[in-house]
C-alpha cells in the first residue's frame, strides 16, 4: 500500500511540476504576448518583459515581435502615365502597434508580409500610373543638368543635355504610395513608417530603344567631335604647308641674294684685276676664250666660223708644227 501512495505522489508531483512549467512563461523585451484560450485571445496584450504566469494547459502563448519590421517587394512590371513599362521594386519599414488587432487579422508575420505584398504592390501601381516616368525618376525639380561646354547654340538649340522639367518628382510619389498604405494596414494593427522606391529600371521590352536612342546621342555628339577633329587637323596642315613654303622661300631668296652679292663682289675683283692696264685686258680676253674653247670644242665638234668671228681670232693663228723632240 506504501508503494502505491509513493507512486502516486510522484506522479502527483510530476504534474504540478509540469503543470506550473506550462504556466510560467518568459516576455522578451523585442516581443509582446497575447494569451489564447482554446485560440481566442484572453486579455490585454502583455508588452512588458518578465516572467508571467497563465493558466497551464489551457491558454497558449503567442508573441509578436514589436521591434521595427522591414517589407521587401519582387520587382514587378507596370506601366506609367506616358506608357512605359518599368520593372518596380519597392522596399518599407513597419511596426505592430496594435497587438490584439494584429493576431486577429494576420495572426502572424508570414500573414502579415503576404497581406502587405497586396496592399503595397497594389498602391504602388495606382501612383505609377498616374505619373509619367520621368516625374518617379527625379527627385528635385530645381536640378540643373551639367551640360558640356563644348556644344554649339545649334545643339543647344535641340536640348542635348538638357533637362525635362517636372512638376512632383520621385519623394512626392513615394509620399503618395505612404499615404494611401498607410491608411490601408492601420486596421491590421500595423503602422507604416517608411516607403521607398529600391530600383526603378526599364522593361526587357523597352530597354533596348532606350539604350539605342541614347547611343544615338552619345554618337551625334561623337561625330560632331570627330569632325572638328578633322578640320583642326586639316587646318594644323595647311598651316604646316604653308609655314614650310614660306620658309623655303625665304630660303631661297636669302640664297640667291648671297650668290647675288658674291658674283658682283667677284665680278667687281675680276674687273679690278684685269682693269689695269691694256695688256691685262686683252690677257683675260684670251683666258675667257680659251675657257670657251674648253666648253665649245671636243673630237667631234665641227665648226662653222667666219673669218671675222672673235672666236676663230685665235684659232687662225695657231700653229700646228709639231714641237721639236717630239715623234
Amino acid at each position: 500500500m506504501r508503494h502505491y501512495l509513493l507512486f502516486f505522489l510522484g506522479i502527483l508531483l510530476a504534474f504540478i511540476l509540469a503543470a506550473l512549467n506550462n504556466a510560467l512563461y518568459t516576455v522578451n523585451e523585442v516581443e509582446q504576448v497575447i494569451i489564447t484560450q482554446f485560440g481566442r485571445p484572453v486579455g490585454n496584450p502583455i508588452t512588458d518583459a518578465g516572467i508571467k504566469i497563465k493558466m497551464p494547459f489551457i491558454q497558449q502563448v503567442n508573441s509578436i515581435d514589436k521591434r521595427v519590421l522591414e517589407w521587401e517587394g519582387t520587382p514587378s512590371d507596370m506601366p506609367t502615365k506616358d506608357k512605359l513599362y518599368i520593372s518596380v521594386s519597392l522596399f518599407a519599414r513597419w511596426r505592430v502597434t496594435d497587438a490584439l488587432q494584429y493576431f486577429l487579422r494576420l495572426g502572424d508575420e508570414r500573414s502579415a508580409q503576404s497581406r502587405l505584398d497586396d496592399i503595397f504592390g497594389s498602391e504602388t501601381r495606382n501612383a505609377v500610373a498616374k505619373h509619367e516616368l520621368i516625374e518617379i525618376i527625379r527627385t528635385s525639380k530645381d536640378r540643373q543638368p551639367l551640360r558640356d561646354k563644348l556644344l554649339t547654340e545649334a545643339e543647344k538649340a535641340q536640348d542635348i543635355g538638357s533637362l525635362v522639367p517636372i512638376h512632383i518628382g520621385r519623394l512626392l510619389v513615394e509620399q503618395d504610395i505612404f499615404n494611401a498604405a498607410a491608411e490601408k494596414v492601420k486596421v491590421f494593427g500595423v503602422e507604416l513608417l517608411d516607403i521607398r522606391f529600391k530600383r526603378i529600371n526599364y522593361n526587357e521590352s523597352v530597354r533596348p530603344k532606350i539604350y539605342e536612342r541614347m547611343i544615338s546621342e552619345r554618337r551625334q555628339i561623337a561625330e560632331r567631335f570627330l569632325s572638328e577633329g578633322k578640320g583642326e587637323a586639316a587646318r594644323i596642315l595647311g598651316n604646316r604647308e604653308r609655314d614650310l613654303n614660306k620658309i623655303q622661300s625665304e630660303a631661297y631668296r636669302a640664297v640667291e641674294e648671297i650668290r647675288g652679292l658674291a658674283d658682283a663682289k667677284a665680278a667687281a675683283i675680276y674687273a679690278d684685276a684685269y682693269n689695269q692696264n691694256a695688256q691685262a685686258v686683252a690677257f683675260y680676253a684670251f683666258i675667257r676664250s680659251l675657257q670657251a674653247y674648253e666648253l665649245v670644242l671636243n673630237d667631234n665638234t665641227t665648226l662653222v666660223l667666219s673669218t671675222d668671228s672673235e672666236l676663230f681670232k685665235y684659232l687662225k693663228n695657231t700653229d700646228t708644227q709639231p714641237i721639236p723632240g717630239n715623234n
